[in-house]
């Protein structure tokens, strides 16, 4: 069903070159065919069926934005499930799988997870949930992302929102260093080159979505709640012309309009 339903959605990958150059062949192939094979057995061993498209909110944001801290306040206000690529690459690692094995064999030699398994464990998730309201955290981070999810996930599938949380850089990099997680990479240094390759590689893509209509910028200064009261103003007014309009084929400039009016 997501192949055949999920018009509106897109996703990610992860930094520096082209994926296809980092991953030996071999390995590379045998986890997505693996992947590929146990997603169509989940497919059909599936007892539920969806009555709408699932709705999929892609979140960007660079380090220290708090979207982390406000996609949890969205599960917790309007019934979202919370998708993180990472989470789902550990949680595959930690489940002592066969493929879970073949990612972590990936990592330990210096190659980066392939865009296009990436994209295949959100679609997992999303095709054995009961749920039909997705918040998809950090994904995509680049073009090359953006993409492999169009082409994995449906031609030209997209999300049907996008949010980005705009923070200034000094505000970022205060709460990194601030947050005392015991991370490696909470250091000034680590987190600039951080910051750099936010502004290199996700940038492009939060213009892209940009100039199709369907990114919110939400101003990310301010207390948790504050900027919350934004994010709420913002599924408030969606969820009105999803009552509307249960497919949500609403023309852009109505939506533009609603949420004019409401915020």
């Amino acid at each position: 069903m997501w192949r055949r339903v999920a018009r509106l959605s897109s996703l990610i990958r992860s930094s520096k070159a082209s994926l296809s150059n980092q991953i030996p062949p071999a390995n590379g192939l045998q986890i997505l065919e693996a992947f590929s094979t146990e997603i169509q057995k989940s497919a059909k061993g599936r007892n539920h069926h969806r009555e709408k498209p699932p709705f999929i909110t892609f979140v960007l944001g660079g380090p220290g934005s708090g979207k982390g801290t406000q996609c949890l306040k969205i599960v917790e206000t309007f019934g979202f499930s919370h998708l993180s690529a990472g989470d789902l690459l550990r949680k595959e690692i930690s489940s002592n799988s066969e493929n879970g094995a073949m990612i972590l064999e990936t990592i330990k030699e210096g190659n980066i997870v392939p865009s296009e398994l990436t994209v295949k464990l959100i679609q997992r998730e999303v095709e054995s949930s009961e749920n039909d309201k997705f918040l998809i955290d950090g994904f995509p981070r680049t073009e090359e992302n953006r993409r492999t999810y169009e082409r994995v996930v449906s031609v030209g599938a997209e999300p049907n929102i996008v949010l980005f949380f705009d923070c200034p850089e000094e505000e970022m990099v205060k709460r990194v260093l601030s947050r005392n997680q015991g991370r490696v990479d909470d250091n000034i240094d680590t987190v600039k080159k951080r910051l750099e390759n936010f502004n290199a590689l996700n940038l492009p893509v939060i213009n892209y979505y940009s100039e199709k209509g369907k990114l919110y910028k939400i101003p990310a200064v301010g207390t948790e709640d504050e900027i919350f009261s934004r994010v709420r103003k913002i599924f408030t007014s969606l969820e009105v012309l999803s009552m509307l309009s249960p497919q949500f084929s609403i023309p852009i400039g109505v939506i533009w309009f609603t949420l004019t009016n409401l915020l």
